[in-house]
């Protein structure tokens, strides 16, 4: 597994080591929490591009449920190239970038700054440029990913981001634990989902487009695996939600054409479950992911994942049978998921 070319499924593998050297900083999170919680934000504003915008979508849903915070996936472009007079004094930021090298993330949590932001960096790199820009670093503490496509510091981004909204919200210590208890059950879940993603991979060798349907705390999943399999499967794989689904996107559905569904055991997933009926009534091929796959009716594939302690964790469980699979199929499909063509490791501005 550990060979040059199967860096990216290794990483995989490495996940639950890595969410657990996360928690062993938890005190680092909770100083965090409590500055964040002393400036009383009016807003927390969150900017990334790529996996790290997918875990921004997520962190969205971490701090409307944690500390009940109003959360937003900022405009860097508003800022940073329009310059527009953002007024940031009573904003939390957290600029994300794995790399911490992403140059108009860097711009954009300097600009905040000089406005009056509390400013955090998130990021793999705790000497990174985006480091120096913040007034306060959050370390992935994920350890080195040589893959392109980012797998370990994904989930410790979403991590990340939950356990610093669990601790504004005073409730550190019981994010962690159920963080403990989530990359438990990852690790036993990984070979068996290792296992069923491989037949999934051949059956859809040939397949060129994809929606992958996720809403609420899943939709930065969704986000992240239409992502995964665009960059290292050559996919035109595109992220909607339940609802979204029925606006237009429904009519490109044909048998052809398959629909990936995350259904977490949580208040949306009646909207998921109508969105998937939708899908095979117009003939998708249905995947189900996600701990109440077995609510979706007629998916001719399961991949069901443990049920998370908390449910706001759901997506650090339901991400992995999607990395899984691109990792599978990019091999069914003879690309190299390690090293996906046109793509770097550092997100460039253009």
């Amino acid at each position: 597994m550990n060979t040059p070319e199967r860096r990216f499924l290794a990483e995989i593998h490495e996940q639950p080591a890595a969410l657990e050297a996360l928690l062993g900083h938890l005190d680092e999170f909770e100083a965090a929490g409590r500055a964040c919680a002393d400036r009383a934000p009016s807003v927390l504003r969150l900017v990334g591009h790529g996996s790290s915008d997918a875990a921004a979508s997520y962190g969205v849903y971490a701090f409307g449920l944690l500390p009940g915070w109003t959360a937003l996936r900022d405009s860097i472009s508003l800022s940073v190239y329009y310059r527009a007079d953002v007024d940031f004094t009573s904003s939390v930021v957290v600029g994300v970038s794995q790399s911490g090298r992403t140059p108009d993330v860097v711009s954009y949590v300097e600009r905040a700054r000089q406005r009056g932001a509390f400013t955090i960096a998130v990021t793999n790199d705790a000497g990174s440029e985006l480091a120096r820009a913040a007034e306060l670093t959050l370390p992935l503490h994920a350890g080195e990913e040589r893959a392109v496509a980012a797998s370990k510091t994904l989930l410790n981004t979403f991590a990340s981001l939950a356990l610093l909204a669990g601790c504004a919200a005073g409730r550190g210590g019981e994010v962690a634990a159920a963080m403990h208890e989530v990359a438990e059950r990852m690790r036993a879940a990984l070979p068996g989902l290792e296992a069923a993603v491989a037949p999934l991979a051949t059956t859809f060798a040939f397949v060129g487009r994809m929606y992958v349907v996720g809403r609420g705390i899943e939709l930065g999943t969704a986000r992240e695996i239409a992502l995964k399999l665009t960059e290292t499967c050559r996919i035109a794989a595109e992220s909607v939600t339940s609802t979204d689904l029925s606006h237009g996107p429904i009519a490109a559905v044909d048998t052809m054409f398959p629909i990936w569904t995350i259904a977490s055991r949580d208040e949306c997933l009646p909207a998921l479950v109508a969105a998937a009926e939708l899908a095979r009534k117009a003939g998708a091929t249905l995947v189900a992911s996600g701990s109440a796959a077995d609510e979706v009716a007629g998916a001719e594939f399961r991949l069901p994942v443990p049920e998370a302690p908390l449910p706001v964790l759901s997506p650090l469980l339901s991400v992995v049978p999607g990395q899984l699979f691109a990792a599978a199929l990019a091999r069914a499909k003879g690309l190299d998921a390690d090293r996906p063509a046109g793509l770097t490791k550092v997100t460039l501005a253009q």
